[in-house]
């Protein structure tokens, strides 16, 4: 794992100067979404070359194709996706593209419908756009692992025409991989509602052995016919702060449509967004999955530390693990209220969680970034549970 920044001194982390430690003074980060695991050499490599080439200016029409062809050609060889290069189009991140799919797909006082938990934004963004969330939580499922309740999923998008669906898989909090069975299933369900279907596919590099990513757009012609997909380099390369996001587009009114306006929607990409995004697909693969591994094993350490007091399931994809506090905080004399868990760890452990209040009102879970050095992820954990003990 040398090619992995391994330094768990947090003074050293805060001086590299990421979100995910100076936006906090924590003993602990393990918040923001964001890994401290260091930069694919590939991808260093290129953006090196990028700066002494001097490209730093507008994105170049070459720079622009060679990220939608490195998209495409991941996209069928990681997950047996066959994309054309032309239904690739980019934009700086995957909340420009909700916000467009959900622009045009819905009008206002339309309704988003989210599975929840979810990532944060989902749940907060619509309503500064005129649409109203509505949150359908998650259930276990027969095996146990968390899944769509497909019942309400359907009543919910069938009782409001014109709804939106965020799909967010593999998911952002839980790290499911949704199978191709689970996607199907819920792909009927759309299909009877007439709804459309916006799938966050960003954390889709980041998935475990074992378990295969499954673009909801390819389960289907159906599903093909009422999707927009956005995905990303930007979570398994760790480089969001470049600005160079991809939205696949399958349904052909949409292709039209975005073969008309997507340019202007391009307008923020960063060309070294651009040139790191081709570098992380093209030749960032062997180290993606040194980097997967090195995860796992977090998880196996974090697991070693907490034992039976806070339960999580091992991430079938992502960095984040949900943690499950609520036995252990039913047990404390004078528990955190809701919305007061990710504070009260804070002030009691020194560790910066998100509070599950924030992923859609899921009191007493907090959502843990694995993408932290081992030696740090077990402080976090023994810190955690001093808490929790006292």
């Amino acid at each position: 794992m040398s090619d992995l920044w391994l330094d768990a001194d947090p003074t050293h982390l805060r001086r590299r100067g990421s979100l995910k430690w100076s936006g906090t003074r924590a003993a602990v980060a393990a918040w923001v979404a964001e890994s401290d695991l260091g930069l694919a050499p590939p991808v260093s490599a290129a953006l090196h070359d990028a700066i002494d080439r001097g490209l730093t200016g507008y994105l170049p029409p070459d720079v622009r194709d060679a990220a939608r062809e490195a998209c495409a050609t991941w996209q069928r060889e990681r997950y047996g996706w066959d994309v054309p290069t032309d239904r690739v189009h980019l934009v700086p991140d995957v909340i420009e593209a909700f916000s467009i799919a959900v622009h045009h797909h819905t009008g206002p006082g339309g309704a988003i419908v989210l599975p929840t938990p979810a990532y944060m934004p989902f749940l907060t963004l619509p309503a500064q756009w005129d649409r109203d969330v509505v949150r359908v939580p998650m259930i276990a499922g027969s095996d146990g692992r968390t899944t769509f309740d497909l019942e309400n999923i359907e009543e919910a998008l069938a009782a409001r025409p014109g709804s939106l669906l965020a799909l967010v898989n593999p998911h952002n909090p839980t790290g499911r991989v949704h199978s191709h069975e689970e996607l199907s299933a819920l792909a009927e369900s759309v299909h009877r509602t007439g709804a459309w279907v916006f799938a966050d596919e960003i954390h889709a590099p980041l998935v475990q052995p074992g378990h295969h990513h499954v673009p909801y757009a390819s389960v289907s012609s159906t599903t093909a016919a009422h999707t927009t997909t956005a995905t990303a380099a930007s979570k398994g390369w760790n480089i969001p702060g470049l600005k160079c996001a991809q939205v696949i587009v399958t349904d052909e009114d949409d292709a039209a449509w975005w073969k008309t306006h997507g340019d202007r929607h391009g307008h923020g990409v960063s060309v070294l967004g651009a040139v790191a995004t081709t570098a992380a697909y093209r030749d960032g693969g062997p180290w993606l999955d040194h980097l997967i591994e090195y995860i796992a094993g977090n998880s196996v350490a974090l697991r070693a530390v907490l034992g039976e007091s806070v339960p999580f399931a091992d991430p079938e994809g992502t960095y984040l693990v949900w943690l499950d506090l609520r036995s252990a905080l039913a047990a404390l004399p004078d528990p955190p209220q809701p919305g007061e868990v990710a504070r009260w760890l804070l002030r009691e452990a020194d560790v910066a969680v998100v509070d599950g209040m924030a992923n859609g009102g899921h009191h007493g879970f907090v959502r843990f970034n694995l993408a932290t050095p081992r030696p740090l992820v077990e402080d976090a954990g023994r810190r955690i549970l001093a808490a929790l003990s006292r």
